[in-house]
């Protein structure tokens, strides 16, 4: 279960400070979506949540854990094995295979490469793009690119996932395929997952369970 709780956030002293003492609390099961005008601070919400900033005030709670003032040790320890990741842009290497790409989060994690191997394949099946597992990210479309990114995410079993702007760089059809694995993805698995998006788009919007607007 991940929450927040009077949350707000500066990145320098001087500079506004963002989100007012916000508390919230992410659904386990349910999409998410982050929304406002830009400036919001829709991004480094999802980088708070990430533990990758820390707050200026409040708390970020993991599974009944204040998280957010862990040692970056910690804090490394708990993105590797319960947080996945997905941004704008698939940041897949041209250099290996989709499915290197995918399991690489697990293996950092300390996975065997086996079960590593197994787990990605599983999720590049489930996503419909198994059947280009050992392409390299430049042989496929990018709508293929960011459902591979989701499954790139779910490789360690996440109990979180946090996808910034997952669809600005694409069309439609193609955004639509890549919600649709974000939404299936709050729910596989043993435990449902907690998935939070940020966006300004209204069609990223519709798909929402839930909506926590800034």
């Amino acid at each position: 279960m991940l929450s927040i709780q009077d949350l707000t956030f500066r990145y320098r002293r001087g500079r506004e400070e963002l989100f007012d003492d916000l508390s919230y609390f992410f659904e386990p099961g349910k999409v998410t979506v982050v929304t406002g005008a830009s400036g919001r601070g829709k991004s480094t919400l999802l980088y708070v949540l990430g533990l990758m900033l820390t707050p200026l005030r409040g708390t970020v709670t993991l599974d009944g854990q204040d998280v957010s003032a862990a040692p970056d040790a910690e804090r490394s320890r708990i993105r590797a094995e319960s947080i996945g990741f997905v941004f704008q842009d698939s940041v897949l290497d041209a250099t290996r295979t989709i499915l290197d790409s995918v399991i690489e989060p697990a293996l950092y994690a300390g996975w065997k490469q086996g079960a590593a191997q197994e787990q990605g394949w599983e999720l590049l099946d489930q996503m419909g793009v198994g059947h280009r597992a050992d392409h390299k990210p430049g042989e496929i479309s990018g709508g293929q690119a960011q459902r591979v990114a989701v499954c790139r995410s779910l490789v360690t079993d996440p109990a979180v996932v946090l996808a910034d702007e997952p669809t600005g760089n694409l069309d439609q059809a193609n955004a639509e395929g890549v919600l649709n694995a974000l939404s299936a993805a709050a729910g596989l698995g043993e435990i449902a997952r907690t998935v939070v998006i940020a966006t300004h788009d209204p069609f990223v919007i519709e798909f929402a369970d839930e909506v926590l607007a800034l």
